[in-house]
């Protein structure tokens, strides 16, 4: 049996160097992008590259300059919700977008367990990694408070806790929801219930703010049903909590539009229309709600916007390694279909 062959030399600078027939430096500075080279020695140098194989050797340039080239994108959320929520997808392009432009390489960690936090937490800390963007951190979530402790240049999507002092890029969750209970309230319904979602994040707990701000003193406590997660799942047993505490029921915010799909499917299994019986409206905009039937009254909220403006800023923060601990606040609006 003949011998395995022998894994071919990678191309070096060297190469290069001979290849072109210039010094070592001269391809160096071609390589770093920089000017007094001549434009045949430049010619020669890219020709050189292109014969020899040549491959820039990342991670010692990364070793050298003291930089990873690469930003984290930290999702708290578990597996099955990072994949079937369309605002996270719209997030992360919007982001990925931003990166591109500027060169950067973007790296996604899922945090579904504690271990996860533990290992993500050793990960930030080992170098990998220029900055963070961090989406739907939990209340008092320790990767947030490392990334404070490491000064890694980080922004969070959504309103984080003041003490942490992180910049962050987000919407007005509470003044929407206040919007968009009230036009469904406009509709002439009475006994509007909430299913909730997300308590232990700042989107989550504005929403509900905003719901009791609509309704004032017509609020009703019995009619607000708590769920974990933005979740079809969540809409379907909100929807079964809410009937049994009023079979009265007439109108429905659901907290996402995720959850307001989950109740459309619970009412029309309960035997309720939609407009007619019980009008719902949810909240994002987001692929679930332009495929419901009938379609979703929501608020559109900009999560490719969200995603590109929280790049840019950390960005920032890279290149000037300034750190402020202000907000972006970006505009949402309403958007009124058949389900209400």
């Amino acid at each position: 049996m003949p011998p395995p062959a022998s894994r071919q030399k990678r191309a070096t600078i060297f190469d290069v160097a001979a290849e072109a027939g210039v010094s070592r430096g001269t391809v160096s500075r071609v390589l770093n992008g920089e000017p007094y080279v001549s434009a045949r020695a430049r010619e020669a140098i890219e020709a050189a590259i292109a014969k020899v194989g040549y491959v820039r050797n990342t991670a010692a340039r990364n070793l050298a300059t003291q930089s990873s080239g690469a930003i984290a994108l930290i999702v708290h959320e578990p597996h099955s919700v990072f994949v079937d929520d369309p605002n996270i997808g719209a997030i992360l392009l919007g982001i990925n977008s931003s990166l591109s432009a500027a060169d950067y390489q973007l790296v996604s960690l899922i945090i579904d367990t504690e271990r996860d936090s533990q290992r993500v937490t050793g990960y930030l800390g080992g170098g990998f990694v220029d900055g963070a963007i961090i989406v739907s951190a939990r209340e008092g979530d320790p990767i947030s408070k490392a990334i404070a402790d490491l000064r890694l240049p980080a922004v969070m999507i959504g309103r984080p806790d003041n003490q942490l002092q992180l910049p962050w890029v987000g919407i007005d969750n509470r003044g929407a929801a206040k919007q968009i209970t009230q036009r469904l309230k406009a509709t002439g319904r009475r006994r509007i219930g909430m299913i909730a979602a997300g308590l232990d994040r700042d989107s989550g707990r504005d929403r509900l703010a905003g719901f009791r701000d609509a309704l004032g003193k017509s609020y009703d406590d019995t009619l607000v049903s708590r769920q974990s997660l933005y979740t079809h799942a969540a809409g379907v047993a909100g929807v079964t909590e809410l009937l049994l505490a009023d079979p009265h029921l007439d109108g429905v915010f659901a907290a996402s539009d995720a959850v307001a799909v989950g109740a459309l499917e619970a009412l029309a299994a309960a035997g309720r229309r939609v407009p007619v019986d019980v009008g719902v409206v949810g909240f994002d905009d987001s692929a679930w709600a332009r495929r419901a039937r009938p379609g979703l009254s929501t608020i559109r909220q900009p999560a490719g916007d969200l995603g590109a403006r929280a790049a840019e800023l950390v960005l920032e923060q890279v290149r000037t390694g300034a750190t402020t601990a202000d907000g972006v606040l970006l505009p949402t609006e309403v958007v009124w279909r058949d389900s209400a």
